[in-house]
């Protein structure tokens, strides 16, 4: 049982907002919760303790599941929050069913072949697996090269695409592994003197440069992976590494992925009213803010024009949207902090950041603005509650 501070109760309209909340950067460094995201949720919660409006924490990493992400937000929120309320960065793979069926080789760390299982891939193939059964694609670890030639091998079936879910551990491997799978076409005992083009399909996760734990630097992230490969693979093939999808933060795909999630939320609790804003809180100019200012564009296209092609490749959205805006907030208590000269973003309004965006993306520097800039969460949502004639004290 958890002991609340309880704001007064007063009556109420249903919700016409919703949150996505970063969690990094936000709600958490690294395994410690920042003490004003306890005092944010307070306010989030009513006196039977239930959120008083749909929440859905929107994050970029991939490399735990989504029941045991949800399990560590209850105890470090100390509030219960659902699976269902959390999306990772791969989280929208579920709706490339095209390639559920495939047989694909899966990158990153931590329960990697439940996640993938999860999300409707039915055979996967891992790295330990793929090395273990072509041992002599593993050169860079001296203590690992084997001492003697083994047979080859004849019965392993071709790998037909990729999955990219995070950052791995060994990334030499991984990148090594990856390369001899697609010049290969799959079929990495045996090589090929042309390397296909187009590759095999890749589905990839979370682009984010860097990301921020205790450590007083920002740590590379999933995206710094995505550059080595894509580098590596434009130097050794003079041809441009390309993805079928590509989703996490700032992939208007995951956000009509949590819109989707606020809306399920919202007609599990009975409120009747459209949820028609969502206010996405980051840390990270360059994923949280980019992405929603880019998903605002698009839903205020949408408004105007009705539903416009996606930014980001991947399946066109089914659900037709209630929403009209999304306002990005930007809080200090992570990536972004103006305090600190070493930042690794300049101070908003200054000079012109550098770009630490996916490749993919069509830079536009105005996106990086964030339409508040608040110290941390708990401020975000006075911010928000103030704006929609919710403020209680």
């Amino acid at each position: 049982t958890y002991a609340w501070f309880f704001l007064p109760s007063f009556s109420q309209s249903p919700p016409t907002f919703g949150f996505l909340l970063d969690i990094d950067g936000v709600l958490v460094r690294g395994h410690r919760v920042i003490p004003a995201a306890l005092e944010a949720f307070r306010r989030l919660m009513n006196s039977q303790g239930q959120l008083r409006v749909p929440v859905v924490f929107v994050t970029n990493a991939g490399n735990s599941l989504q029941h045991s992400k949800a399990q560590e937000l209850s105890a470090l929120l100390e509030c219960e929050v659902d699976a269902d309320q959390v999306i990772l960065s791969h989280s929208p793979m579920k709706l490339f069913s095209e390639y559920h069926e495939k047989r694909m080789l899966v990158s990153g760390q931590g329960p990697v072949v439940e996640n993938a299982q999860g999300l409707g891939f039915r055979n996967v193939v891992t790295m330990d697996e793929l090395r273990m059964a072509f041992p002599l694609l593993d050169m860079v670890d001296l203590e690992r090269r084997l001492k003697t030639t083994p047979l080859p091998r004849n019965d392993f079936p071709p790998i037909e695409g990729v999955l990219l879910l995070g950052e791995p551990v060994r990334w030499e491997t991984s990148l090594q592994l990856i390369m001899d799978v697609l010049l290969s076409n799959g079929s990495p005992g045996t090589g090929l003197v042309t390397p296909p083009y187009p590759h095999l399909p890749i589905l990839a996760s979370n682009m984010d440069l860097l990301w921020m734990a205790e450590a007083k630097m920002p740590r590379f992230g999933h995206g710094t992976f995505l550059l080595c490969l894509e580098t590596i693979y434009q130097k050794v093939t003079g041809k441009e590494l390309r993805y079928e999808g590509l989703m996490g933060k700032p992939s208007i795909l995951t956000y009509q992925y949590a819109q989707d999630l606020i809306r399920r939320q919202a007609e599990r609790r009975g409120w009747v009213a459209p949820i028609r804003k969502l206010y996405a809180v980051g840390d990270n100019p360059m994923s949280d803010i980019y992405g929603a200012n880019l998903f605002h564009q698009y839903l205020q296209k949408a408004t105007r024009d009705g539903v416009p092609e996606l930014g980001a490749r991947g399946p066109q959205q089914q659900q037709p949207s209630a929403s009209q805006s999304c306002i990005s907030i930007l809080v200090c208590t992570g990536v972004y902090n103006p305090r600190n000269p070493q930042s690794t973003e300049p101070v908003l309004g200054g000079g012109q950041p550098p770009f630490h965006g996916h490749r993919d993306l069509c830079f536009s520097p105005g996106l990086m603005e964030a339409s508040h800039v608040v110290n941390d969460v708990n401020e975000a949502v006075q911010l928000v509650f103030r704006k929609e004639g919710w403020a209680s004290e």
